[in-house]
């Protein structure tokens, strides 16, 4: 099998099983869960997204792994990481911690949707070798990064006020 039918396989596997494992266990928990708790436990996971600079480490890498690919995932990994970190440290400021929740679900978002483009441009899966020791990143980490990305963007558009949920109109006799 070429690298690349490998890379391609290894990454829809990857999708497939966190998908299976949140649908069975995550997703209910995270339903259940109060919003402001289920928000804060995907800015904990997300908090970690700083390991995408290992993207940019040389010696990790391979020198010839694509900068257009490596420089962009490193950074957007990072502000990710750092917006996802002020969430949580904000946790107690809630007006701050809802402008963060929403900060760290667009840059990550946009950062793996942007990445997603620079690996089809750079031909990634055919050279996906050159990722290294940062192989298991997009095969591993980045498919629950995703899936706890539209998660957190479900939940928030679902939310309604409590006031919202108990309003019921007027009826006219």
């Amino acid at each position: 099998m070429s690298p690349e039918r490998l890379f391609q396989l290894h990454l829809v596997l990857g999708y497939i099983a966190w998908l299976l494992c949140f649908g069975t266990y995550v997703w209910p928990r995270l339903k259940s869960m109060d919003l402001f708790d289920a928000q804060r436990a995907i800015a904990t996971l997300h908090s970690f997204r700083f390991f995408g600079l290992v993207f940019i480490l040389p010696g990790v890498v391979s020198p010839d792994l694509p900068a257009s690919f490596a420089v962009f995932a490193a950074y957007g990994d990072f502000a990710t990481g750092v917006l996802a970190m002020l969430t949580l440290l904000t946790a107690r400021i809630r007006p701050l911690f809802w402008l963060f929740v929403a900060a760290f679900n667009l840059v990550g978002a946009i950062d793996l949707i942007v990445d997603y483009y620079h690996a089809i441009q750079a031909d990634l899966p055919a050279r996906a070798g050159d990722l290294g020791a940062t192989y298991a990143i997009p095969i591993i980490y980045v498919p629950v990064l995703a899936i706890t990305h539209v998660a957190a963007f479900y939940l928030l558009l679902r939310h309604q006020p409590k006031t919202a949920r108990s309003y019921l109109p007027l009826r006219k006799p």
